[in-house]
């Protein structure tokens, strides 16, 4: 901030007995010859004198070279330090890697210094409460600046105006910023970069323009400001006015201002842009690179992404991770993963918590979790800090790999957690149909004083849904708003709908969408439509269905859901036409993949997959099967047969290429019978399929957990863990 470039305070300038050695100080560029030009001050008892020991206080804790515990050993050595040489330690310790000890500091001058802090001291502590993001010592500090009458000083307001906007309290830093009566330019980009980095791109732009109308030039950090919002805005046509602003403003455009402007074409989508932005940079840095290497990736545009990423001059590791997020954020984690192997190959970058939180929720989409646990061990083997993210991802990790036990001993090993990681453990216990645990945790989060946000919400109707708590779901939801100040979003809606279709309650779920205050969503009319086809209610069904349409008329799902009711109802008529016309129109069903990890590789199988090297095995490993569950009684339920098919024999076989079963037979022959067989599919299980894993499970004595779309079912000893609810 500019406020700290200002002079700490006017030395008094008088005669020394030594001038020749303060300029040796002035002309000091190692701490070699500090320690030299220390030791003559000593000899020549100029040490003792305030001013010139400031001088070296300063040399030695603000320079190029500096070490700021020298400095402070430095500091403990005069016996009265001035004013000033207070605000020097205090400074240097404010934009070190180590802010408390500024707060140290100023304490100790408190207690032991004969003058008080003035309006230079007060922005350096402020600076420090900031980095430290501590609330309640910055308010103290502005409560002891106006009790010293300092309240009017615009260096000390603008560093107050900062502090709150790092702390989150955006009203209290524009309270502040309305306060001060002769703004600087300080004074407005503080405020309009508050507003910016504070997620109110709308409220920093509106301010930009009354600097306008108040005839404030902006520079270059201004700039900086609006174009961050902008970004947040994602609002390109008027990216193109600020860019065009600052060239017929003439204001300096340098590296950190063109990086700014590539940020915003990315952030905005618009590529070509920041390509033609991007070529034309007379200099480019790390920065640069890694921000069109990641506007490429978002885009999906990844052969230009990797063209990018090789020609870098050095590949640091946030150009690893534009490329491994982007990859996991747009749904393609193998490819994630193919680039983490990369990255340990090639050794030119060192996994950061970034690459690390990528991964594991890439780990989490694919069921991997064999890296997923090597990621784990590294993160202590390193001594990598557990800080929220890194468990909230290992949480979600091991939940969607099907170990809740690890994932509970994570949550139950870390001594810091916030909404987020509740949260997530929650969404396990969910999942696995532990829905009175998740209930339990709940209350257990409640008692930690951890007020749950809508996130949390959504994951404990969730866990009422899977679970069949109708009661428990209907209570939540109604002491959202009243008792925890969370309103009710559409998701939480969809969930209460898919609470009470699942669990039959069909009209109820009609008029709880009827009475809502808000347009029912595609996912909302969803959730009925699919426990439509769970107690197969047709007349509802179509109507769902419509409204669904109506929304998202290239929904290939609402064909796919309504033409299995009606397959299950025997209306083939019905199934034909409705897929005769998701042909005519190029709607395609997504087909059934399950995928399997043994030994850290992942094979996938689509239903009736033939390519798999070792198909000859499992499918004569499936006929093995076929005939071992026969003779304890299995009868193949041939209403999940979603297709047409005249011949009773075929009907079976067709039934028995369904993707999970390929997924658990091949898992039968590649593992040790200790081992659990771990499946992920991308659509929901059908029943078939699930009663035939619950006999596996018994009869082969082996433990399978099958991941769906929408739960886990932890099959075992005939068993599962659903209760055949879900």
């Amino acid at each position: 901030m500019a406020a700290l470039s200002a002079p700490l305070v006017s030395l008094p300038r008088y005669p020394t007995a030594n001038n020749h050695l303060l300029s040796l100080i002035d002309q000091c560029t190692n701490t070699k010859h500090l320690y030299q030009i220390h030791a003559q001050m000593l000899r020549t008892g100029l040490f003792f004198d305030p001013y010139t020991a400031s001088r070296l206080i300063t040399a030695s804790a603000l320079s190029s070279f500096s070490s700021l515990d020298y400095a402070h050993r430095v500091f403990d050595q005069i016996p009265q330090p001035n004013l000033y040489t207070w605000n020097t330690l205090i400074r240097a310790y404010a934009s070190s890697s180590q802010p408390n000890l500024s707060v140290v500091v100023f304490l100790e001058m408190l207690y032991q210094s004969c003058e008080l802090p003035n309006k230079f001291t007060y922005p350096f502590v402020i600076k420090a409460a900031s980095e430290l993001k501590a609330l309640r010592l910055g308010t103290g500090f502005h409560g002891m600046i106006v009790k010293a009458s300092l309240a009017s000083d615009v260096f000390i307001l603008n560093s107050l105006v900062h502090f709150y906007g790092s702390c989150g309290h955006l009203e209290l830093a524009y309270r502040v910023f309305l306060n001060i009566r002769n703004k600087d330019l300080v004074s407005w980009n503080s405020m309009i970069t508050t507003f910016a980095q504070g997620n109110c791109p709308k409220e920093a732009i509106e301010l930009f323009r009354e600097m306008e109308a108040e005839s404030v030039k902006p520079n270059d950090i201004t700039m900086l400001g609006v174009l961050s919002a902008c970004a947040k805005k994602v609002d390109i046509e008027f990216g193109r006015w600020v860019c065009s602003y600052i060239e017929r403003n003439e204001i300096r455009v340098n590296l950190t201002l063109n990086n700014a402007i590539l940020d915003m074409y990315v952030k905005c989508g618009s590529v070509e842009d920041a390509k033609r932005l991007f070529d034309r940079m007379p200099e480019k840095d790390v920065v640069s690179w890694t921000t069109m290497l990641d506007g490429y990736a978002q885009s999906g545009n990844y052969d230009e992404a990797h063209r990018i990423f090789e020609a870098m001059p050095s590949q640091n590791i946030a150009a690893w991770n534009a490329l491994i997020s982007s990859y996991e954020q747009n749904g393609k984690p193998k490819e994630a993963l193919a680039t983490f192997h990369k990255l340990q190959i090639n050794k030119s970058a060192k996994p950061d918590e970034v690459t690390l939180v990528s991964t594991l929720s890439a780990c989490a989409q694919l069921g991997a979790i064999d890296l997923g646990g090597w990621i784990h061990v590294y993160i202590k083997k390193q001594e990598i800090k557990m800080n929220c993210h890194l468990t909230t991802s290992l949480i979600d990790m091991y939940s969607k790999c099907g170990d809740l036990e690890k994932a509970l001993d994570v949550f139950n090993s870390v001594e810091k957690t916030d909404v987020f990681v509740w949260s997530a453990m929650i969404a396990g216990l969910a999942m696995h149909g532990r829905g009175r645990a998740a209930i339990d945790l709940f209350s257990k989060m409640l008692e930690a004083k951890v007020k749950p946000n809508a996130v949390t919400f959504t994951n404990i109707l969730c866990a009422c849904s899977h679970s069949g708590l109708v009661d428990e779901g209907r209570n939540f939801f109604h002491q959202m708003e009243t008792i925890y100040g969370v309103v009710p979003g559409v998701k939480h809606y969809a969930c209460m709908v898919d609470i009470l279709g699942r669990s039959g309650h069909l009209e109820e779920a009609m008029e709880f969408i009827e009475k809502m205050p808000m347009a029912p969503s595609v996912s909302l009319w969803a959730a009925l439509l699919a426990s439509c086809r769970l107690h197969v209610n047709v007349e509802l069904a179509e109507q769902a269905c419509s409204q669904l349409l109506e929304l998202d008329p290239r929904n290939h799902g609402a064909y796919v859901l309504l033409s299995n009711i009606y397959a299950k109802t025997g209306k083939w008529d019905r199934v034909s036409a409705l897929r005769k016309f998701m042909r005519d129109s190029g709607l395609k069903k997504e087909p059934g993949c399950s995928s399997i990890e043994i030994n850290g590789i992942i094979h996938e199988f689509l239903v009736g997959e033939n390519s798999h090297p070792l198909t000859k095995e499992i499918y004569s490993k499936l006929d093995e099967v076929a005939a071992k569950l026969k003779s304890v009684g299995y009868v193949p339920n041939k209403s999940h047969l979603l297709q047409f098919v005249e011949e009773e024999d075929m009907k079976e076989q067709a039934l028995n290429l369904h993707s999970e079963k390929l997924a658990i037979a091949f898992g039968l022959i590649s593992m040790g019978s200790s081992q659990p067989i771990r499946v992920v599919k991308n659509l929901r299980v059908c029943g078939d399929c699930h009663s035939v894993a619950k006999l596996i499970s018994g009869v082969y004595e082996r433990e399978i957990l099958l991941r769906d779309r929408y739960r886990f079912h932890h099959f075992k000893g005939g068993q599962c863990s659903c209760m055949d609810y879900w």
